[in-house]
């Protein structure tokens, strides 16, 4: 024993005489509590003290990426609760953090963390392989979605090469993180978490806007709207401003408004506490409202066709009663005299032919379908918008103003790409309705009933406007998407498990 105790002290001593024992003692043993340590802090300290003398807040502001940046990038892979948290929290905040003057690539961070899990995904999968999500419909169809969006870079009729690339990012990397949703979300915790963390976001957002209604907007918004004459054009509307509260105009708002109020209705069919009902039916109306300011009138019809969708799934008398008063409630909005600009504009939305904006957008569809009929594969990925407009402002449809997400996607990516497309939302709305009615647990059942309503509020939004393309809606459709399934393969689990604990009962 001694003898023993005598070798494995010569060893540590031995070890401690080497240049790596040396460091494993410094700096994880004394952790730099010695004269040496305190020499290196000291030079370190003066180092980081003259760049920031030399260089400024550029030098400051390195230092800190160089010192944050590391371990958050460790911990979105290694902890991918954290990572999925972070994504979901800056997709809605990332316009806001913008506007406040940080001048930074925003866009790519949020590129990166979604980049960072799925290299999170994979290496989980090396240690627990589980390749079920790509072999059902709708991750096949997102498969072959994302694979025809790539074979676009060889669209003989695409005039840039170089609006392909800047498009295909918010196209494949995207739609990726469905794969890492499906994988990571596991547990109705999680799910509880998520949602709780989307109706507190969504509820910061309705506040906001209520702040730039009556009190105004800031400094560095204002400045914003004075920016470009065509921001003021398109939003400065019969004397009043659109607002679009933390996001990045007033489209991607409202629709972030109409399913958020979504997701607390079908929350509010679940809850049984009384105070938990009063606040979300005080949150329902409060992002309602909120989403009036916008402006949008494509965002106004939502609700009430996510409405007829949940009275069909949730026939009873409670729903009745619930889903007749708010609809009372929209009629009198939409017969109610008034001069008040955002409800008039709100009724404005149930009377399209007496709208001259949408009979300017159906003229513009009926123009470009004989270019959608002759163009299968369509004009190349990114060809309209910002980024035709940048790289071949000279084609034809760099000047057409697409304002659908489905015409958007046939003058694109032609008919074939919009038969993928709506084959791939039918396949999503499908297994919503299925595993809606095939759950047994009534909190998840009413978690994926909430998804497809959302889901469905989202299709049809995607007719007048483009809904899917802006964040937080990009990165949320496809967190909503995979909760459709989690949803079911959560409540699966649990059925085995109380078929086994009734089982193991008998069996004693």
């Amino acid at each position: 024993m001694e003898k023993d105790l005598q070798l494995f002290i010569s060893n540590s001593n031995a070890a401690e005489r080497t240049f790596k024992g040396k460091l494993h003692k410094l700096f994880l043993i004394d952790k730099l509590s010695n004269t040496t340590g305190l020499l290196i802090l000291l030079l370190l300290s003066a180092g980081l003290g003259a760049l920031i003398a030399y260089h400024g807040i550029i030098a400051g502001a390195l230092i800190i990426v160089l010192m944050i940046g590391p371990p958050f990038i460790y911990s979105i892979v290694v902890f991918p609760q954290f990572g999925i948290t972070v994504l979901l929290m800056l997709a809605y905040l990332l316009f806001f953090v913008g506007r406040l003057g940080i001048d930074f690539p925003l866009g790519t961070v949020m590129d990166g963390i979604q980049g960072l899990l799925i290299l999170g995904f994979f290496i989980r999968q090396k240690r627990n392989p589980d390749w079920t999500m790509f072999r059902g419909q709708i991750g096949t169809m997102i498969l072959i979605w994302i694979v025809y969006n790539i074979t676009q870079v060889a669209n003989p009729v695409a005039e840039s090469r170089l609006a392909w690339v800047y498009t295909i990012r918010a196209v494949a990397i995207v739609m990726l993180t469905y794969f890492v949703f499906m994988y990571q979300i596991r547990t109705v915790e999680q799910v509880r978490f998520i949602l709780k963390m989307w109706i507190g976001l969504a509820t910061f957002a309705a506040l906001y806007a209520f702040k730039q209604e009556f009190i105004g907007f800031s400094a560095a918004e204002e400045a914003w709207l004075y920016s470009d004459p065509n921001i003021k054009e398109l939003l400065f509307i019969s004397g009043h401003w659109r607002k679009f509260s933390i996001f990045s105009d007033p489209v991607a708002f409202s629709y972030n408004m109409v399913v958020s109020s979504i997701l607390c209705i079908a929350l509010l069919s679940y809850v049984k506490e009384r105070w938990k009902k009063v606040v979300l039916a005080g949150l329902t109306v409060m992002m309602f409202t909120a989403m009036l300011f916008s402006g949008t009138r494509g965002a106004y019809v939502l609700l009430p066709a996510a409405m007829v969708l949940f009275v069909i799934l949730k026939f009873n008398r409670q729903v009745l009663i619930g889903t007749a008063i708010a609809g009372v409630g929209i009629v009198f909005l939409i017969l109610v005299p008034t001069s008040n600009s955002n409800i008039v504009r709100f009724q404005t939305a149930f009377k399209p032919n007496e709208d001259i904006s949408f009979q300017a957008r159906k003229n513009n569809q009926k123009r470009i379908q004989p270019y959608i009929l002759s163009h299968p594969m369509g004009g190349g990925l990114g060809a309209t918008g910002a980024w035709g407009q940048r790289f071949a402002p000279q084609s034809y449809l760099a000047n057409f103003p697409p304002d659908s997400g489905y015409v958007r996607i046939a003058v694109e990516l032609g008919w074939i790409g919009l038969a993928i497309f709506c084959v791939l939302m039918f396949f999503i709305l499908r297994e919503g309705i299925n595993n809606y009615f095939s759950i047994r647990d009534p909190e998840l059942k009413t978690y994926c009933m909430a998804m497809l309503l959302i889901v469905f509020a989202y299709n049809i939004g995607n007719y007048p406007q483009e809904a899917l393309v802006q964040f937080p809606s990009n990165i949320y459709f496809y967190l909503v998407v995979a909760l459709i399934n989690v949803t079911k393969i959560i409540d699966e689990k649990q059925q085995i498990r109380k078929v086994r604990q009734e089982v193991v009962p008998e069996a004693q």
